[in-house]
């Protein structure tokens, strides 16, 4: 009897899945490669800088802006995957990606560094990045197997860094920085005919129970604001960005300064992405069970005590490798938490939007931990004020969202019809 029953789950689930797996392959490439070659843009800042005589903060001067143009334009590429279809926002967001890796190639000053890193690729994340991605991959799966499809996808997101960071480094140091930039144009070519194939998506129906169809962007928009758990964990995802652009922007100047091989960065940065894949399929099977929020806040906390740990003493590269590890295992974990979230409270016609104003907070995070890692950095000569300050916002933020989840019920936001 039991035999039976579930015997036929299985066929089912995989004849639901089997449309949806050239849109789920699609979108993870085209996720792996923006956020991996965007992640490792950090280990071409020491030679960068000399060459073009440049300022470590000029150049954080460009990674900020790109997480302010990428956070100001994530809720406008949500609101516009709504009407104009995601395909051709993400063959556009591709495009303009490539487009500012050459700008990037080609800089001879602080212009061509802050136009390239900066604007284009910024607003190139806002339509390939993770709000994007997560939405177009929760559409095409039933509801009770979406958390654990969001943490694959964002596991497989997790690779790009993994491959980027050795590759660029090698490049660099074989070729100069230029080549190793040229060595992330060829990558990112990739992502062309993954967002076309991720683009099926828009042929898909909107499941019947998604929710939110009912209502306009606005209405939508001002039901979350209203919501005082969606403010809660947008507002502790400010310290998610700081913590994490930080680390990628500054943790390569960071290993120089203590005169580590330069190549320890790419690995540490390599490891984080290896590391990435396993932490967010195990948040993704997690937040299928558990308490999202409870999960944030202890990824929050979690965080914030290692970096403690990593940055009280002088870094070797055992110590390096070990707190990348356990940072890459932290780190994409939070975005198929968001992501899950968000989903099963608003549904998923405004999904990308929210996930985008969420984003925003993020955002407005990697702003200040890219910018004010480099002021701090110049003005000191060190970066230990920097990341006593994020501990410090980690674990404020880890434990309100902790209190906050434990305090409230989990219910339905009311909605106001449109």
């Amino acid at each position: 009897m039991r035999t039976t029953t579930e015997t036929p789950t299985v066929p089912n689930r995989l004849s639901v899945l089997r449309p949806a797996l050239p849109i789920l392959l699609g979108v993870s490439v085209m996720l792996s490669l923006a956020m991996g070659l965007r992640q490792s843009l950090g280990i071409f800042m020491p030679p960068l800088t000399r060459d073009i005589g440049i300022t470590v903060s000029d150049f954080t001067v460009a990674i900020a802006v790109q997480n302010l143009s990428w956070g100001l334009l994530q809720p406008l590429a949500g609101a516009w995957a709504g009407r104009l279809g995601f395909r051709r926002l993400m063959l556009g967001g591709s495009v303009l990606y490539l487009a500012g890796l050459v700008l990037l190639a080609t800089a001879h000053g602080l212009v061509g560094v802050t136009l390239g890193a900066g604007v284009a690729i910024g607003a190139a994340m806002a339509c390939t990045g993770s709000a994007i991605s997560l939405a177009v991959a929760a559409r095409p799966v039933p509801a009770a197997l979406r958390s654990t499809v969001l943490g694959l996808v964002s596991g497989a997101g997790s690779l790009g860094a993994l491959l980027a960071a050795p590759i660029g480094q090698l490049v660099t140091q074989a070729h100069g920085w230029r080549s190793g930039i040229g060595a992330f144009i060829l990558l990112a070519l990739l992502m062309l005919p993954a967002a076309w194939f991720a683009g099926r998506v828009d042929r898909l129906p909107l499941p019947a129970s998604a929710g939110g169809g009912d209502q306009s962007a606005r209405a939508a928009l001002g039901t979350a604001l209203r919501h005082a758990p969606f403010v809660v964990m947008a507002l502790a995802y400010f310290v998610c960005g700081m913590q994490l652009v930080f680390l990628t922007t500054h943790l390569p100047t960071y290993l120089d300064a203590c005169g580590m091989d330069p190549m320890l960065s790419a690995q540490a940065l390599g490891m984080i992405g290896g590391f990435n894949v396993l932490g967010s399929l195990f948040f993704g099977w997690a937040g299928g069970r558990y308490n999202k929020l409870l999960l944030l806040g202890g990824i929050y906390t979690t965080r914030s005590l290692v970096l403690t740990w990593y940055f009280s003493s002088a870094p070797t590269p055992a110590s390096t490798l070990v707190f990348a590890a356990i940072m890459g295992f932290l780190w994409l974990g939070v975005a198929p938490l968001v992501s899950g979230w968000i989903a099963e409270t608003f549904g998923l016609r405004w999904q990308a939007m929210l996930g985008g104003v969420a984003f925003f907070s993020h955002q407005i995070g990697s702003f200040v931990g890219a910018f004010g890692g480099g002021l701090v950095y110049d003005a000191l000569g060190s970066y230990t004020m920097a990341w006593r300050a994020g501990v410090v916002m980690g674990l404020s933020a880890g434990l309100a969202q902790i209190a906050f989840a434990l305090a409230t019920r989990p219910r339905p936001p009311r909605v106001v019809p449109t």
